[in-house]
């Protein structure tokens, strides 16, 4: 172990968010977790009750919005595929959904702004609404999210149930711990449907929540404290995703770095789990990790990070260099212990790419304080540089220090994002011949977006052929996020993918023939796996309110209505 350069100021602090969290036979025989609340209404005719009750779930289109993180989107996309496994049709058109899905980040204030006006413009449209993501969890009782139906981000695996509800003019509210004899759990079960934003990356979350307690985070309210999934579970979700024809997997959570300090084990032991599973040409991205952690396990980062099939790529976040602003954050290290990680990296894994953040203006930052932080970004160049403006989270201790003024806090930014655009990071690359793997297209969608061994990002041609390969290119243009660079001649086209990978928008982790369709009123698969599909709404975590004998008496109802149709 690596001492740090400061002690430690500040104890963790305990959970924040805690539940009862009833046992999956309590949910799906006694009812007890799931209450919907109907809105009263004035008396409704006959006619407006028939109407009511003719509400098939299931029917409807869902539009699903994420903003936020990769934990955040690794989330929606879990929320998607268990909607279309259950029946309902994800749509990318708002405007013609019936349900939209609203999944957020409550980092920063922007974030939540827009998922505000997402609210109000699906209600001025007539669309109902369910809520997930940091937000609700951490401050339910907002005046905005009155009335409105909440899927916690614990409870992600019952989106079905929320769903379900919500179509049917109900309010339902899921926002409990998942917990094990007592014990705080990653999560939801990681190998649940799943509709991948690519299918060629899987992101996988390895733990939820963080050991740490800074100012400034709303997250922590929401996630809570460090619960991390363990190593076998997270083996399978890689082992499962290769089978399914992905090659490229992100590892994220609040903090990778603290992976496993909850269950008796480390980042590395989960890393070289993980690497015997990599199939050669395909690569593994590691998450963001806060210094404190990472410094405990150095030698064996480096050594990992050199592996053939890991991004030489880290995401350390700094957030400033002045000491009296990090104790002011409650960060848990100083300067030295940052640059400790940042050089001992760069000497073991060479070429390797150090990303980093900065908030500018932190209530009680001085000049004197900013300058040290733009002294650091001048010294290390990073090439990859994430600039935050302070904003106050509400119920945060740094939203009731003493504000930097609003103009000056802009200035900061605006200087600090000069310096940063004053250099080019891959100027001297061109030239260079590099091996890279496709895994995207350019926003402009003029290009497919590649990655080499240090995770920086090349443009090459758009041909059908390069997607999802590994190919061998030269370097010819360099800008300040990106490469450009032509396939070498007489380059061979490497396929890392094990399997065929699913086509966009296809559900992960359920075999076609056990999709379920609803059909008058009862779920009816398109084979003679309609068993199995029922019991796969009723298993695990009682993803569905019925009992078994209530399965089975509908799969005979369907039976006669086939028959006799």
């Amino acid at each position: 172990m690596m001492p740090s350069a400061c002690d430690s100021l500040v104890d963790d602090i305990e959970d924040m968010v805690t539940s009862h969290e009833p046992t999956p036979h309590e949910r799906q025989f006694a009812r007890r977790s799931i209450v919907p609340r109907a809105r009263k209404h004035k008396q409704q005719s006959v006619g407006e009750e028939l109407k009511a009750d003719s509400v098939i779930p299931g029917t409807q289109k869902v539009w699903v919005r994420t903003w936020g993180c990769s934990h955040n989107n690794s989330d929606g996309e879990y929320m998607a595929g268990q909607l279309a496994a259950s029946g309902y049709k994800i749509t990318e058109d708002s405007s013609d959904a019936d349900l939209w899905l609203l999944n957020s980040c409550t980092v920063k204030n922007p974030a939540e702004d827009h998922f505000r006006n997402s609210i109000k413009k699906a209600q001025e449209q007539d669309k109902k609404v369910v809520l997930a993501g940091c937000v609700p969890q951490a401050q339910p009782r907002m005046d905005y999210l009155k009335g409105l139906s909440i899927i916690g981000v614990q409870q992600i695996d019952r989106v079905v149930e929320v769903v379900d509800e919500t179509v049917k003019g109900h309010s339902v509210r899921l926002l409990g711990q998942k917990k094990e004899k007592g014990k705080r759990l990653g999560g939801a079960r990681l190998d649940l449907p799943k509709i991948r934003k690519n299918p060629l990356i899987e992101i996988i979350s390895i733990n939820t929540g963080c050991l740490n307690a800074c100012t400034y985070c709303k997250t922590k309210h929401a996630r809570g404290d460090l619960a991390s999934y363990p190593i076998e579970e997270l083996v399978e979700r890689a082992r499962q995703s290769f089978q399914e024809g992905v090659c490229e997997i992100w590892l994220t959570s609040e903090d990778t770095g603290a992976y496993g300090r909850d269950i008796g084990t480390d980042l590395p032991s989960l890393l070289w789990e993980l690497v015997k599973e990599i199939p050669e040409g395909a690569m593994l991205r590691l998450g963001m990790t806060n210094p404190p952690y990472i410094l405990e396990h150095l030698e064996e980062m480096a050594k990992i990070l050199n592996h053939p099939r890991v991004y030489a790529f880290l995401h350390v976040p700094v957030q400033s260099a002045s000491d009296s602003v990090l104790m002011d954050m409650r960060r848990e290290y100083c300067c030295a212990d940052f640059k400790r990680v940042v050089d001992f990296l760069k000497e073991k894994v060479p070429g390797i790419t150090i990303a980093t953040d900065i908030i500018c203006g932190f209530p009680g930052e001085t000049d004197e304080d900013f300058e040290q932080t733009m002294e650091l970004v001048r010294e290390y160049r990073f090439p990859s540089l994430f600039i935050n403006q302070f904003y106050p989270r509400p119920g945060t201790p740094a939203a009731r220090m003493e504000q930097v003024p609003a103009q000056v806090k802009k200035l900061r930014t605006k200087e600090l994002s000069a310096l940063f655009h004053s250099y080019n990071p891959y100027d001297h690359k061109v030239g260079e011949r590099q091996h890279v793997l496709v895994t995207e297209e350019s926003f402009d969608t003029q290009y497919y977006v590649a990655h080499n061994k240090f995770y920086e990002q090349v443009l090459v041609p758009k041909k059908s052929e390069f997607k999802g390969k590994m190919i061998e290119v030269d370097i010819y243009e360099a800008g300040k996020h990106y490469m450009k660079g032509h396939p070498a001649e007489d380059a061979q086209v490497f396929t890392p993918s094990i399997a065929k990978p699913l086509q966009k928008g296809q559900v992960s982790g359920l075999p076609q023939e056990l999709k379920v369709s609803r059909q008058n009123g009862v779920h009816v698969s398109k084979d003679s796996s309609m068993l199995t599909g029922w019991l796969w709404r009723l298993e695990g975590d009682g993803l569905k309110l019925l009992s078994l004998g209530l399965a089975l008496t509908a799969i005979i109802v369907a039976l006669v209505i086939e028959k006799f149709h």
